[in-house]
């Protein structure tokens, strides 16, 4: 998290290279590149929950709620007939 509050900041960088040699011809090419993304959190996310983890190239946020913006349980009797 960023000092902003209510909003999720990601930053990174991309990196490709690919080198090919043939008989007669020699080839590269490099790119990069940065990036950042900032996501506004809903009121109802407990910033002191809000966790990331990184793996296999995947990045994974999880983000719990507060306890008084989870909604209790009602349950709804169905009558037949």
């Amino acid at each position: 998290m960023n000092g902003v509050y209510g909003v999720l900041t990601l930053k990174g960088e991309k990196r490709h290279s690919k080198e090919e040699k043939g008989k007669n011809q020699y080839l590269m090419e490099r790119s990069y590149g940065s990036f950042m993304r900032s996501v506004q959190l809903p009121d109802s996310i407990d910033e002191s929950k809000v966790e990331a983890r990184y793996d296999k190239g995947v990045l994974t946020i999880t983000a719990e709620k507060r306890p008084e913006a989870v909604k209790a349980e009602k349950r709804i009797e169905i009558r037949r007939g």
